[in-house]
């Protein structure tokens, strides 16, 4: 798709414009003749403005313009950070249904959003809303057609096509990788995308394996691999675009290629969705690239720890003593809580290794959080406010929903062993969403650190809600959350 601003529309395929629910006017639209004005009226009047309902009215051929197209946004006083997005990407959809090579979208008023914020909207919206898995689909998806937007031109406005197409691609790379079956996706491939985009993007990317993986003290990400032909890969990239003595933002992303729950079997249903176990270090992937890309004058870390949890002869199992990175021993009493034990590795190498000034950690980590806040709200635990107060405003401006769950010491001691300093589950199912994060805080030793669950988000599932830019499968939950976090510091 490729993306330009222009002042006016002289001639497209489809100019499309937004309207305000209970309103009699589209917000932009050029004037037309007499014929025209009744129709777009008429239309108008059918459709109320409701928020994502789409009216077309052709225009004669000697028009420029063929095809005007109404779409609704709803009450001016329900208008969210999200709306321009979501009925930006049904627009887009349509224009791809009408097998069109161009559209052009009016951007509305400053008064419904300032103009910076509704260009990212529109672009973030079309180009996510175009993206498809079809990957190993014999009938290939439809040529994106390319969008011109149409409003008043600052250099502002210029420069933040180019950021928000990178933001965009970031979140369609995360997604690409994230629906990719087990068979295509092992942690070895994981490394090799990495490696891609590090050389690529001119990162530094490190790759510990087996049997260095068990030679440095990495118990927890070896223990959970070792059922597996596929071996575990802890992958490491650096983007180091800031001072050279600036301590680093470390980003850790859990990516389990598969999660059969080990020897803990997980029960047949559903168990193809486990691919969607890698989307934390996938999200981390799609952020670093994005990173790199805007050429952020950052130092940020990116490290995945990567295995498959498999049942076999050399799986570990309920009963096991397992020692950490941290030194830390822990208990194992179900092995698919597997995530928490990798994630502490990844925790703690990160903080030892790089002295950060900040840690944000990302993980399918809990079916119990999909029970707390459903499958459209991710869970933040963290133990510095600071750290909290900033991504949550972040989360306010991309409207990726966070919210914060608390953890004190009666979380943490739900976790202590009898027979080591910690067991792997809390007390049977109890804040299953915290006391794995309390797990995670034993890694941690004094950087201020922030847990992000996005179990319920990372995908598309039952009760997951109708968005037009996120179409079925990984949504790559995250990436525009942090990417905006990031580029406010």
């Amino acid at each position: 798709m490729k993306i330009k601003i222009e002042n006016s529309s002289k001639k497209t395929s489809l100019l499309c414009g937004f309207v305000l629910e209970n309103t009699t006017k589209s917000l932009g639209l050029p004037k037309f003749d007499t014929k025209t004005t009744i129709s777009i009226n008429q239309s108008l009047k059918d459709m109320e403005g409701k928020l994502g309902k789409i009216n077309i009215v052709p225009l004669s051929e000697k028009n420029p313009i063929q095809r005007i197209l109404l779409a609704g946004i709803g009450k001016k006083e329900n208008l969210t950070n999200d709306t321009i997005r979501f009925v930006s990407g049904k627009i887009a959809q349509k224009a791809r249904e009408l097998k069109l090579k161009e559209f052009s979208i009016v951007s509305p008023p400053s008064f419904i959003h300032d103009p910076i914020s509704t260009v990212s909207q529109i672009i973030e919206g079309t180009k996510m809303a175009l993206y498809k898995f079809d990957k190993f689909k014999a009938e290939k998806t439809e040529p994106s057609p390319d969008l011109t937007i149409i409003i008043s031109k600052s250099t502002k406005i210029s420069k933040i096509i180019k950021t928000s197409e990178i933001v965009a691609d970031g979140t369609i790379f995360t997604k690409s990788i994230a629906n990719l079956p087990p068979n295509e996706c092992t942690p070895t491939t994981l490394a090799n995308f990495s490696k891609t985009i590090a050389k690529k993007n001119k990162m530094k990317c490190s790759i510990i394996s087996e049997p260095e993986l068990k030679k440095k003290g990495f118990g927890g990400i070896s223990a959970v691999g070792q059922g597996s032909k596929n071996q575990p890969k802890l992958i490491i990239l650096e983007h180091n675009h800031g001072p050279k003595n600036e301590k680093p933002i470390v980003l850790v992303g859990k990516a389990v290629t598969f999660d059969t729950g080990g020897i803990s079997l997980k029960p047949g249903s559903a168990m193809d969705e486990m691919k969607f176990d890698k989307c934390g270090g996938c999200t981390v992937l799609g952020i670093m690239k994005a990173v790199s890309e805007l050429k952020l004058p950052l130092n940020i870390v990116g490290i995945i720890p990567s295995v498959e949890n498999m049942p076999g002869g050399e799986s570990y199992r309920p009963g096991d003593i397992i020692k950490l990175y941290s030194g830390k021993t822990a208990e194992i009493l179900n092995t698919d809580a597997e995530g928490r034990l990798i994630l502490a590795d990844a925790l703690s190498y990160g903080e030892k290794q790089y002295s950060p000034k900040a840690i944000i950690d990302f993980a399918t980590l809990t079916g119990a959080c999909i029970v707390a806040l459903g499958t459209n709200v991710a869970a933040i635990v963290s133990n510095d406010e600071k750290l909290t107060k900033k991504i949550c405003e972040s989360s306010k401006r991309t409207t990726e929903e966070i919210w914060e769950l608390p953890l004190n010491q009666d979380y943490m001691d739900m976790i202590k062993s009898d027979v080591a300093d910690m067991k792997n589950v809390g007390i049977g199912r109890a804040a299953g969403t915290i006391t794995a994060a309390a797990f995670l805080k034993n890694a941690i030793e004094k950087t201020p650190w922030a847990h992000i669950d996005i179990a319920g988000v990372a995908w598309t599932q039952g009760a997951t809600k109708e968005k037009s830019y996120n179409p079925k499968g990984a949504t790559g939950f995250g990436v525009r959350l942090i990417l905006d976090y990031l580029q406010r510091l």
